[in-house]
């Protein structure tokens, strides 16, 4: 009783209440799902149910973000993504970090995806293997990207996906949340973390 009350006391309650508002909230009733249910349960950050996250442990996020919160996403680690600080990931979105090998289907050819930090996706957009996304890319709804647009400060679209527009640099938002959390764990737990259970 003491270890539980400890663990609600002390990791819970703190993690619930300093990610509200955030656009990576922990809620008690995704902590039951993921945790007790155990569906998504090997990811360590917030993940929708209806979402599938694939080989979390080759996936490395940024403070603030959560890939595969929002409904219907797939995220797929077998070649490994990184994703930056505060990148907002929108319904039915695709990472995908592996493809087939053409000359063998049942092989899968590895290529790691990276997305910067601050970077929103459109609601069912597609990140293909090997695209690498600079800080501040906007993926505008149902846009396939094939290709890298490692730049960033630009919005992107259409299938495959092109620059749209640029952002101007010194008009973007550099807000930061007040409590610094990787998913479930504080950032001064992550480095810790990442050594012992990331495969990155």
């Amino acid at each position: 009783m003491k270890k539980l009350y400890f663990i609600l006391s002390r990791l819970i309650v703190p993690m619930v209440v300093e990610t509200a508002g955030t656009a990576a909230p922990v809620t008690y009733r995704g902590l039951f799902i993921q945790k007790i249910l155990r569906i998504n349960g090997s990811a360590y950050w917030p993940v929708h149910y209806t979402s599938k996250i694939n080989g979390a442990s080759r996936v490395k996020i940024g403070v603030g973000t959560a890939p595969g919160l929002s409904p219907g996403c797939y995220i797929q680690g077998i070649g490994r993504i990184y994703i930056g600080d505060y990148t907002l990931v929108g319904p039915n979105v695709g990472i995908i970090s592996a493809n087939h090998d053409p000359l063998d289907p049942s092989k899968h050819v590895r290529s790691k995806v990276k997305i910067g930090s601050h970077c929103w996706l459109g609601m069912g957009s597609i990140i293909l293997p090997g695209v690498e996304l600079g800080d501040y890319t906007i993926v505008a709804a149902g846009s396939v990207v094939t290709k890298s647009f490692s730049d960033g400060f630009v919005v992107i679209g259409g299938n495959p996906a092109k620059i749209i527009k640029s952002i101007p640099e010194h008009k973007v938002s550099r807000r930061e949340n007040k409590w610094k959390y990787y998913g479930f764990i504080k950032a001064k737990k992550f480095p810790s973390y990442e050594k012992k259970r990331l495969d990155i």
